[in-house]
């Protein structure tokens, strides 16, 4: 088998622990919840994709061997670091101070140019952080044998099966979300309470990235 080839073992125990990682809820399960609320299962689909893309960057850089090197260097971290927190909250306060209206509005000034945005955010706070990066750099090594002559694809293939069940999940959320708020996206005053709870939601993340210190 392939999986046998590159050196994976316990392949099962991954899936498990990918899935309870990911049916627990976080600031992604929030924002996608969110982004749902506001444009409807497209909205939560461009979240949900975004996210995943800015997560396989991690693990692309963990396979490489380039996130190591980012983690091991104390100048590389930090600019990393404060270039996330400053992104995180400079979007957390435009979010705070915009105001948001009901999706057939939204919908008439350009809901492509706002699908964009909403994926390019879930994708650069994921790219942005070093947490992640931390994440992949510790989870996935688990999973691979040492002596193994074929780690890079090995990172690759198990990175890729983390991310598409994470995303099949995301999924799944998104169109829930989706339709469970059929009204609420037809009210001014909720989106404007919905958009303003993910520029906080950018803030806190934001703080906690400018927060976090190189292992």
């Amino acid at each position: 088998m392939m999986v046998e080839t590159l050196g994976i073992h316990e392949l099962w125990l991954l899936i498990l622990s990918g899935l309870l990682l990911n049916v627990t809820p976080g600031p992604d399960t929030a924002y996608i919840i969110g982004r749902s609320i506001q444009f409807g299962w497209r909205g939560g689909a461009a979240a949900a994709t975004g996210i995943s893309v800015g997560c396989l960057v991690h693990v692309f850089g963990a396979a490489i061997g380039l996130s190591a090197l980012l983690m091991a260097s104390s100048a590389a971290f930090t600019v990393l670091k404060w270039a996330g927190a400053a992104y995180l909250l400079f979007t957390g306060i435009q979010m705070l101070l915009s105001h948001s209206r009901p999706l057939a509005e939204a919908a008439v000034a350009g809901n492509e140019t706002s699908l964009a945005r909403v994926f390019w955010q879930g994708a650069l706070t994921n790219v942005l952080n070093p947490k992640v990066a931390l994440f992949f750099l510790a989870f996935l090594p688990q999973f691979v044998a040492a002596e193994s002559a074929h780690k890079t694809l090995a990172f690759l293939v198990l990175g890729l099966i983390f991310i598409t069940s994470g995303t099949l999940w995301c999924f799944g959320i998104a169109a829930f979300a989706a339709r469970a708020a059929g009204r609420i996206r037809q009210s001014a005053g909720a989106m404007a309470w919905i958009n303003r709870a993910l520029g906080g939601l950018f803030v806190y993340l934001g703080i906690r990235v400018a927060m976090l210190e190189a292992r």
